[in-house]
């Protein structure tokens, strides 16, 4: 009888230990790991530079998911979460910045180049035309170096 009463207060503790994750040396949640998993997403690896924490193998990277897990486990809200990580790191790593007066040229430079070479292109070939006659001396000079 204390076997069946222990097995049926076991239960309900191995039911939720199935529902629990560990990564990066923090114990959570399945949602919760869903969660760190889409803030990771949004920031950038430091080291690889080109793609999310979640993504990247550096050690760094590692850190940067073990120190986001901890907070989502206290229940720190996703917006104060990368809000800590941007007053930390600098706005860079974020892998996709707000539009703001620092980040205005960021987003400004394609269409800046665009435009830079679109012009060069256009006034370097409006300025290729037919060359201007030539004047008495030049056409006398020419002659004697055609019949040489």
């Amino acid at each position: 009888m204390r076997r069946l009463i222990f097995l049926l207060l076991l239960l309900p503790a191995l039911a939720l230990a199935q529902d629990m994750v560990t990564r990066d040396g923090v114990t959570l949640t399945q949602t919760q790991e869903t969660r760190a998993e889409n803030i990771g997403g949004q920031l950038r690896c430091l080291v690889c530079q080109n793609e999310s924490i979640e993504d990247s193998n550096a050690k760094l990277a590692g850190q940067l998911r073990s120190i986001i897990r901890t907070q989502v486990v206290q229940g720190v809200p996703d917006k104060s979460i990368l809000q800590y990580m941007v007053q930390r790191y600098g706005i860079f790593v974020l892998l996709k910045p707000p539009v703001s007066p620092f980040t205005f040229m960021l987003y400004a430079m394609p269409v800046l180049a665009l435009l830079v070479g679109f012009s060069a292109f256009w006034f370097g070939r409006r300025k290729t035309g037919a060359p201007a006659p030539l004047n008495a001396d030049e056409a006398a000079r020419l002659e004697v170096l055609i019949n040489e």
